[in-house]
């Protein structure tokens, strides 16, 4: 029974769990003067986040750190002079799609998508950079110290980017004596970014293997707070033949969340979508085959084939005339003494090997499992009895243990790619990506990110279980142009950089997934498109010099603000950008009065970069009552046309909102 406070609301504690929510990597602990803990503020953390710039602070704290931390931190916050500009020659289906392919620096390209898809995203799935020494490409910048050493040495060029094509770069060594501390300040900013994408129900999903796990769930812990990270699943990908050491034979995916509760919600009835499918399975096959063996092979093949879609239930491998069900040891006392009697082996008829603790129920209890058939023998009496535990009984939980042969990944590029012998290095399987995304992708218009693309085998995946199940899912994928090796196939080919690469498998495998569909119904409407939108610098021109730096001769090139390479799709997808308008939203040209304006979603954004604007053109938009519209701001014929601007919508479309660029 809980006892009456007594006293006012605690205010600090309430307002020390809002900042939890804006900033948890902002919450620490401390003690109460019985030495109990109790949550407290970090504050120098939290001065951190409201600066641009590195804030110092020496209290000490419970927390991972490292050098160029502060930085990364503020690397996160920095604002960026950058914008997406369209590629229409690289994507497929520019105009119907609503898949993205983003090239550039995923620090950037999560930056550049704050406004758009902030709380969108309901799950993200990254295979980082593991370190080991080979994968290592991020043009971060981290302390000034380091950055001179780093130039000294010609990782650096004199303006303080890092050499792309040098091999020290490419490889993070652990000679370099901050090997980990580079790492993390490249992570770090990155996943900070990213939870804010996340709703509040989506998950991210990082593989990652021993060198960084410990390191990055401790920073995940910080950024999304300890409470939400759900767990590390194990996979054991690969047999590693090695007899000098530990046969490491797993790699790890540590599964975060940005709210523990609304995912619990989401994640229980996958689950119990599964189970039901178990269920309705298990009647359809009973009522069609009385024999147990053939129950049994009909079984196998429908579970072989549907086996990436019932991964969380995957132990149900069994069936029998009450159902499907797996074989558990829940006879079996765990922790200390149980009980010890003979279990009769129904064919040798001698005792059953005993468990170590011995059985968890009593004989009589023993005697009406076997007579129910609830247990399962094994072929003689020296195996272990187990219990089975029928589907339509399960209780949602999830093995952290996953089965699928890791070599299988270079199977899935190589059917793409029969040219080369090794396209990517080390590619993720599809099916292994498919354990994970229906799971939390269960509704039509979900959006999935990979801001860590490579192979784009996230893609591939998606795609297929769109086909098979007939939903809408969305990816956004984000690749840096990573150099392909000289030594590579792929370079030899002509194939200069990773996203080139990346970009040609997603269209490879579209094409691939809707030839093995064809007879499917609805297979032509399936989205195996995909927009290109490349990184590059503003669309407007830097002026930051001061007045009396400006030649007479410089003055009439500030008249127009635009970069003359740009054109008009690359207007409008920084005005999207700084709008926060869906980026795969159709976009269709009309004219008015004879000048091109392109509408966005309909009506949605009305936007006119040409020159010449006058009032009777405005007045003729303004009637089509567009949401928002856009202009270049030295597009006006006049002054006067353009203060009129803002009084002619007020008259014709007061619900529209103004803008120029």
């Amino acid at each position: 029974m809980d006892k009456l406070k007594l006293h006012s609301p605690d205010f600090t504690q309430e307002n020390i769990e809002r900042l939890a929510e804006l900033f948890p990597n902002c919450v620490t602990e401390t003690r109460r003067a019985d030495g109990s803990l109790k949550k407290a503020i970090d504050f120098d953390q939290l001065r951190q986040e409201l600066s641009a710039d590195t804030v110092e602070g020496p209290q000490e704290r419970y927390q991972l750190n490292w050098p160029g931390k502060r930085e990364a931190l503020a690397t996160s916050n920095a604002p960026i002079n950058k914008t997406l500009r369209p590629c229409r020659e690289e994507s497929v289906d520019f105009d119907t799609t609503q898949n993205l392919f983003i090239e550039g620096d995923n620090l950037d390209a999560l930056k550049l998508l704050q406004e758009t898809y902030l709380g969108k995203v309901k799950m993200i799935y990254i295979d980082p950079p593991y370190n080991t020494g080979n994968d290592f490409i991020y043009n971060d910048r981290f302390t000034a110290e380091d950055e001179q050493y780093q130039q000294n040495a010609g990782l650096r060029d004199e303006e303080r980017n890092r050499l792309l094509h040098s091999e020290q770069y490419q490889k993070n060594q652990d000679s370099n004596g901050r090997f980990h501390s580079d790492w993390l300040s490249m992570m770090y900013p990155r996943l900070k970014l990213a939870r804010n994408l996340l709703r509040d129900d989506g998950v991210i999903f990082i593989s990652i293997d021993d060198n960084e796990s410990d390191n990055l769930q401790k920073i995940c812990e910080e950024i999304f707070s300890e409470n939400n990270v759900l767990g590390r699943l194990v996979w054991k990908n690969a047999t590693d033949n090695n007899p000098t050491r530990i046969a490491v034979e797993h790699e790890y995916v540590l599964v975060c969340c940005k709210d523990k509760i609304s995912v619990d919600s989401v994640w229980k009835s996958s689950i119990s979508d599964v189970k039901d499918l178990l269920v309705s399975k298990s009647k359809e096959l009973l009522s069609i085959y009385s024999d147990e063996s053939d129950l049994k092979n009909a079984y196998t093949l429908w579970f072989r084939e549907h086996k990436s879609q019932l991964w969380p239930l995957d132990g149900y491998k069994f069936i029998d005339h009450a159902g499907i069900y797996a074989g558990i040891r829940g006879v079996h006392n765990p922790g200390k003494e149980g009980y010890r009697y003979d279990v009769l082996h129904p064919v040798t008829g001698k005792p059953c090997t005993q468990p170590l603790m011995g059985y968890r129920f009593p004989k009589d209890t023993m005697d009406k499992l076997i007579e129910k058939g609830r247990i399962i023998f094994g072929d003689d009496h020296t195996k272990l009895i187990e219990l089975k535990s029928y589907a339509h009984d399960y209780q949602e939980k999830l093995s952290s243990l996953i089965e699928i042969d890791g070599r299988s990944g270079a199977y899935d590029v190589r059917s793409l790619f029969p040219e080369f012998r090794t396209a990517f290095e080390n590619p993720k399987p599809v099916k292994f990506l498919q354990r994970f995304i229906p799971l939390i992708l269960k509704s039509d218009g979900d959006i999935f990110l990979d801001f860590f693309a490579g192979s784009c085998s996230s893609a591939h995946a998606l795609m297929e279980l769109n086909a098979k199940d007939s939903q809408f899912r969305r990816f956004i994928m984000i690749q840096i142009p990573e150099p392909c090796g000289e030594k590579s196939e792929p370079f030899k080919k002509g194939i200069k950089v990773i996203s080139e690469l990346s970009k040609e498998r997603i269209r490879r495998a579209g094409q691939k997934i809707k030839a093995d569909n064809a007879d499917k119904e609805g297979i032509d409407e399936l989205d195996i498109g995909f927009r290109v939108l490349k990184i590059d610098s503003s669309n407007i021109k830097d002026v930051f010099a001061r007045p009396d730096a400006f030649a007479q001769g410089d003055l009439e090139s500030l008249v127009d603000n635009i970069r003359a390479d740009r054109t008009v799709e690359d207007l409008l997808f920084q005005v999207l950008l700084d709008w926060g308008v869906d980026l795969t939203l159709p976009v269709t040209e009309v004219s008015v009065t004879g000048k091109k304006v392109l509408f966005v979603d309909g009506n949605a954004l009305a936007a006119c970069f040409e020159t010449g604007i006058d009032e009777a053109f405005v007045k003729q938009l303004a009637e089509l009552h567009p949401l928002r519209a856009v202009f270049r701001d030295s597009g006006f014929a006049s002054d006067s046309v353009k203060i009129n601007v803002a009084q002619l919508f007020k008259q014709l479309s007061p619900h529209t909102e103004i803008k120029v660029i």
